[in-house]
């Protein structure tokens, strides 16, 4: 079943956004390692470091998610001249829709955050950073690179982080261009006063943010609305969006419009880090398409639900927008559907937990017990399984044209709906390693059939100290068989 038609039109349009993003733009750090002891030098955890990853964070993430959403975005901000920059535009640079046109103030630092991480839980995080208002020569720069190109944007986002970027030197005069070149402009800001987004179309807050600039609570949705309408009247706004983590959004607007609240779509919390940031994101490039303000929120609110259910700051794609909306109009196991860009993430998400990954393919075209029973042994050897799934393409070129009997929607729907199934992921190459090689399975499972040395892709898997499972058969049972009793 496809998602909404309207819904899904507008994904689709995407791609033909212009967002511009202005802001704190910042380096994301994560060490990644393993704690097995505590130091003989003081009361403090070891961290045995396998790795790191770097992305870039604050402004930069809102430009990350626009990427993510396949829009083009242009990202303006400030960066020192030191080693963060240089890794910096190193991590912009791996997204092809972005163009970081970032300004180089030597007296200030690039703000970089070190996140030391083990298994799920977060030790320490490190903060390198320059705050404070930038200089009067900085900010004609700033502002000369974001007039410039503001005639080749839709929708203007301010991310304000607090780190000195979006002062009123910026500020006021950024949205004074982007009003008077006719831009979308929304702001997500940080505590203070509000009145300085005056201009802009929509706030974004969250709840804390929120009460602080009410001067109230914002703990229920009859809170929330009253703390948003004092605010809009005090500070003579348009619009505010608050994001309530766990209680969803509420949406708010001048006038007597009625306020909208859409209840937090996510199904499994993991992480919350960035889901502000996603909002953002979501919501500019949906305006840019022509999308209601409110039908925007609706599209960023799913978009929140998904980031959350991933591990760290982490991003969210078309396909997975338009997987969650058929899953809310039909509630399909078609979820469990997914591209290989989707598939990583939730993956990482999984193993972040310390799932452990299976990993099985072939093309399934009339499921048996021999499936069946296939898939239970499978799934009884790990956590979370996945079926790589051969595309029709390929299983004709494997099985020749009279194959497959059913085509790969069809038979995708079908291995969804199996309980022992986690994820499927429909692959066109004749052999599954791609998939392996990008997934890195713990356990790689065929039948008894083979032998180990044939199993396509045993060398990869055993190579990184996976494992290879060579699943009983179920005799009398195939596919082709009951193909043939079928044609007599």
């Amino acid at each position: 079943m496809a998602a909404p038609a309207s819904d899904a039109k507008l994904i689709d349009s995407f791609a033909r956004a212009r967002i511009l993003v202005l802001g704190d733009v910042m380096l994301d750090r994560y060490v990644y390692g393993t704690v097995e002891r505590m130091s003989p030098e003081a009361p403090v955890q070891v961290l045995r470091i396998e790795r790191d990853q770097v992305m870039a964070g604050g402004a930069g993430n809102v430009a990350r998610n626009i990427a993510a959403l396949k829009a083009k975005v242009t990202l303006v901000g400030i960066a020192g001249a030191d080693a963060a920059a240089d890794d910096l535009r190193q991590a912009v640079a791996e997204h092809g829709n972005v163009v970081a046109d970032l300004v180089v103030d030597p007296a200030r630092r690039t703000t970089e955050k070190i996140r030391f991480v083990s298994g799920r839980y977060q030790l320490l995080r490190a903060d390198s950073e320059t705050t404070g208002p930038v200089t009067p020569e900085t900010a004609d720069k700033i502002l000369a690179r974001f007039r410039a190109h503001l005639e080749d944007t839709d929708v203007v986002v301010l991310s304000d982080y607090g780190k000195g970027v979006l002062d009123d030197r910026v500020l006021a005069p950024a949205i004074a261009a982007a009003a008077e070149a006719g831009k979308i402009i929304l702001a997500d800001p940080k505590y203070g006063d509000y009145a300085r987004y005056r201009g802009a179309h929509v706030l974004t807050p969250n709840r804390r943010e929120m009460a602080h600039a009410a001067g109230m609570a914002c703990d229920t949705d009859e809170a929330a609305v009253a703390a948003a309408r004092l605010v809009i009247a005090r500070d003579r706004l348009d619009a505010i969006l608050v994001t309530r983590g766990s209680q969803g959004m509420t949406l708010v607007q001048k006038g007597r419009k009625a306020p909208v609240h859409l209840r937090a779509e996510a199904r499994e919390v993991f992480d919350v880090s960035g889901a502000g940031d996603t909002v953002v994101a979501a919501l500019a490039v949906a305006l840019a398409r022509g999308a209601e303000l409110a039908e925007a929120a609706r599209l960023a609110n799913i978009a929140a639900g998904i980031v959350v259910g991933k591990t760290g700051t982490a991003v969210v794609h078309p396909p997975e927008l338009i997987a969650a909306l058929r899953a809310e109009a039909v509630h399909s196991t078609d979820a469990k559907i997914a591209p290989l860009e989707v598939a990583k993430d939730r993956v990482a998400a999984w193993r972040a937990r310390g799932d452990v990954i299976g990993f099985t393919n072939g093309c399934f075209d009339l499921i048996h017990p021999g499936h069946v029973s296939l898939l239970a042994q499978a799934r009884a050897a790990c956590d979370r399984l996945i079926v790589g799934l051969n595309s029709d393409a390929s299983v004709r070129r494997l099985k020749g044209a009279a194959r497959p009997v059913q085509n790969e929607t069809a038979r995708a729907v079908v291995l969804a709906s199996l309980a022992a199934v986690d994820l499927v992921i429909v692959f066109d190459d004749d052999t599954p390693i791609p998939l392996i090689e990008t997934l890195r399975p713990d356990v790689l499972v065929k039948g008894a059939d083979y032998a180990v040395d044939q199993v396509v892709g045993a060398d990869i898997v055993r190579a990184y100290g996976g494992k290879v499972l060579l699943a009983e058969l179920s005799p009398g049972h195939s596919t082709s068989r009951t193909i043939a009793k079928l044609t007599g």
